[in-house]
């Protein structure tokens, strides 16, 4: 458990806004320094026609489709969420390919788990009761359907205990069965890494937690850009694992996170309010103590099993012995789902769009009069938004043997390349193997540019279902299209969009889409994986990567 709350909710993409503004900005990207294409990097005439088959009509269908009412949001082990694997199977099977799931089918199964805090949860202090979602809300991991603490209530600031830093946040108190209120955060006047090094969450916590405490409240959690509001958006919904993952070697007690309004009742009638006790410790002061109040929680969870899809299809390659390696194309169906007021999560850019993209580039390869030398494995992935679960799931069980996969192709993404013709393009992952110069040839022969990842301290890299083939040797991009043209509109786009549309009902198909730009990232993903597919080697890690292994391995570069 970090003290940050990205850190606490685990955003996948949580700074793709920073990365659109990179992508929008960089000069590698900006038109008065643009690069003109390599003269030398052209398609061959397989390539063009192969191209020409890659239709904006399939992938507008596909995406409507994905992203229409009766999907529900395609939520993971959600009715919507099987009938969309459906849908998509279906789709493979009118292409003609061979089903590579369960017993001869196009889906392959994966056992669940699902967690929800319910609003009946109760947190009472003194005389005042806590508003469920408006001023705390429960935080992972979920020991119980019910898991409940009572004992008087305990303020320790931040509760450092260091000798490094000379300070002890307990001094005088004792939290042995009490309810521990804790600040997020550090004071102002403390260097950040040497807080990080002696006072990080994860360290707090388990020691509170080893001295006894019976809950813990984290106040201080939100911030201008993720206020408590969306910390608590998202902590309130449906929370998914794999079936297979063992449970907590040791039970922890009920972990509550309170926004400013709950802190306020907390501290009510102790003679110092929370707003000014927050500016105290920020200054540095010593601010712990016994509020003198006894508080009683109630953390009340559903939960539940059920059996989710992932969706493999294989197109067989034409060489005799090259067919027995495949490039992997991905991008996962799943969405949000639908919650229990009812709102539907669309997930029309996320990730509608990217299997649009991956079907039409199924039905230009299946079409096209020249097969590939090596087959081809279009995966359609669940649970991508609850940590890459249905990647992970197939990487551990996967249909086609790993160390026979020579490549995958991701595509997920905030919806940009929609914006207008797309000329700009990321391919993340380029800079550790030799498929970078594939996609870079690939790229400039359709007229756009390409550079490397402009915010690799964001690790992009590591969120979406691509890493879980890194993370077993497997070469790997994920593209990502940005538009051409005037920067500063597609700027405030990006920033609307994430601040009102990413992970939210609103996320629907719009009518300025410009579907010529997905069509494009397609163009781009059928030919390097064309490429891949013709060549005579597989693609291999650059000595220097640090995910240079075997395929099949287990090791990969933390990704923080």
């Amino acid at each position: 458990m970090k003290s940050s709350p990205l850190s606490i909710l685990a955003w996948r993409k949580v700074s793709a806004l920073l990365l659109a503004f990179a992508l929008f900005t960089s000069p590698a990207f900006g038109q008065a320094t643009a690069v003109a294409p390599k003269p030398t990097a052209t398609l061959t005439a397989a390539e063009k026609e192969a191209a020409a088959r890659v239709k904006v009509e399939t992938i507008k269908e596909v995406t409507a489709a994905l992203s229409a009412k009766e999907m529900e949001g395609r939520g993971t082990a959600q009715p919507g969420g099987e009938r969309a694997a459906k849908y998509i199977a279906d789709r493979f099977a009118k292409l003609g390919l061979k089903p590579l799931g369960d017993a001869g089918t196009f889906l392959q199964a994966i056992k669940f788990s699902g967690t929800q805090p319910l609003a009946e949860s109760s947190f009472k202090a003194g005389d005042a009761s806590l508003k469920f979602g408006a001023d705390f809300i429960p935080a992972p991991p979920y020991m119980a359907e019910l898991s409940e603490a009572s004992g008087g209530l305990i303020f320790v600031t931040y509760g450092v205990v260091s000798p490094e830093l000379k300070r002890d946040d307990l001094a005088g108190l004792d939290v042995n069965g009490k309810v521990v209120v804790m600040l997020s955060g550090r004071p102002k006047n403390v260097d950040k890494d040497a807080w990080e090094k002696a006072g990080s969450a994860q360290a707090v916590g388990m020691n509170l937690i080893g001295r006894g405490a019976a809950a813990l409240v984290i106040a201080n959690v939100g911030t201008k850009e993720q206020p408590f509001s969306l910390i608590n958006m998202y902590l309130s919904r449906r929370r998914v694992a794999l079936g297979e993952e063992p449970s907590m070697p040791f039970k922890i007690p009920p972990i509550i996170l309170a926004g400013d309004e709950g802190m306020e009742k907390l501290f009510a009638g102790t003679g110092m309010t929370y707003a000014e006790t927050l500016s105290k410790a920020e200054s540095g002061a010593a601010v712990s103590s016994d509020l003198k109040k006894q508080a009683t929680i109630a953390i009340k969870i559903k939960k539940e099993s059920a059996i989710g899809s992932n969706v493999v299809g294989l197109l067989e390659g034409s060489d005799p012995k090259l067919k027995e390696q495949a490039v992997v194309y991905t991008a996962h169906y799943d969405a949000y789902g639908i919650n229990s007021e009812g709102q539907i999560f669309p997930g029309a850019a996320d990730n509608a769009l990217g299997v649009g993209e991956i079907i039409a580039m199924a039905e230009a390869f299946t079409t096209s009069p020249t097969k590939p030398r090596r087959s081809i494995i279009f995966l359609a992935v669940t649970g991508e938004e609850h940590g890459l679960l249905g990647a992970e799931h197939w990487v551990r069980h996967p249909t086609w043997p790993l160390d026979k996969v020579a490549a995958d192709l991701n595509f997920d993404g905030i919806g940009t390349e929609v914006y207008a013709p797309v000329k700009r393009v990321v391919g993340f992952g380029a800079e550790h193997s030799d498929l970078g110069p594939v996609l870079e040839a690939v790229v400039a022969a359709n007229g756009g540019q390409i550079a490397p990842d402009p915010l690799p301290e964001e690790k992009v890299f590591y969120r979406s279902d691509h890493y879980a083939f890194v993370k077993k040797g497997v070469p790997a991009l994920m593209l990502l299209g940005g538009p051409e043209g005037e920067v500063k509109p597609w700027i405030e786009r990006a920033q609307k969009w994430m601040k009102t549309d990413y992970h939210q009902p609103t996320d629907t198909i719009r009518p300025e889409w410009n579907w010529d730009g997905a069509r494009t990232i397609a163009v781009i993903g059928l030919i390097t994986g064309m490429r891949v597919a013709n060549a005579e080697a597989m693609p291999m890690w650059l000595p220097t990567s640090p995910f240079n292994k075997p395929r099949g391995g287990v090791k990969a570069a933390p990704a923080a």
